[in-house]
């Protein structure tokens, strides 16, 4: 019990040490992907004929890949972490941040539902609106609050002008 609650309250910390995020991203997409596998081998769901699954699925993941290897160089290139678990040490606004404040994770949705398309499950699509709301609410707003503690009135003025997702 003593663990969970050393996790919780790293959740809940200052946020000038960082979003205080106990688990990374892709672990998150990963589970609802699995436990949309997990579904679809007991009650199997295809979304589309194959070869519209195949098709969209590959269109989203190649999306997901031009939007990602940007956004990792301008990581590389700033010297910061992707890591959610640690504090950031600058303020990306360039590249795909300049249209998106969350570009990680829109490539991340579409991979998610790119691959989950491929495997053709409507599981997998059906996780997405949970999967975004735990996303959102324990992941984006501590990275917010994270970013906006460090950065002040700089990253309020990049809120201003970018969106949150698009």
């Amino acid at each position: 019990m003593g663990r969970i609650n050393d996790k919780l309250k790293r959740c809940s910390s200052d946020p000038l040490q960082g979003p205080g995020v106990a688990v990374p991203p892709p672990f998150l997409y990963a589970t609802a992907f699995l436990s949309g596998m997990a579904l679809n081998y007991f009650w199997p769901w295809p979304l589309f004929p194959d070869p519209l699954a195949q098709f969209t699925g590959t269109a989203m993941l190649i999306a997901s890949i031009l939007i990602i290897a940007p956004v990792l160089l301008r990581f590389r290139r700033h010297q910061t972490t992707l890591d959610v678990r640690k504090p950031a040490s600058a303020l990306i606004t360039d590249g795909p941040y300049a249209y998106s404040r969350n570009p990680v994770y829109v490539s991340l949705t579409l991979c998610y539902l790119g691959a989950g398309s491929i495997v053709n499950q409507g599981w997998i699509l059906l996780l997405t609106p949970p999967l975004l709301l735990v996303m959102h609410y324990w992941v984006v707003c501590a990275e917010e609050r994270h970013l906006q503690a460090k950065f002040g009135v700089y990253y309020s003025n990049y809120k201003k002008k970018v969106r949150r997702w698009f």
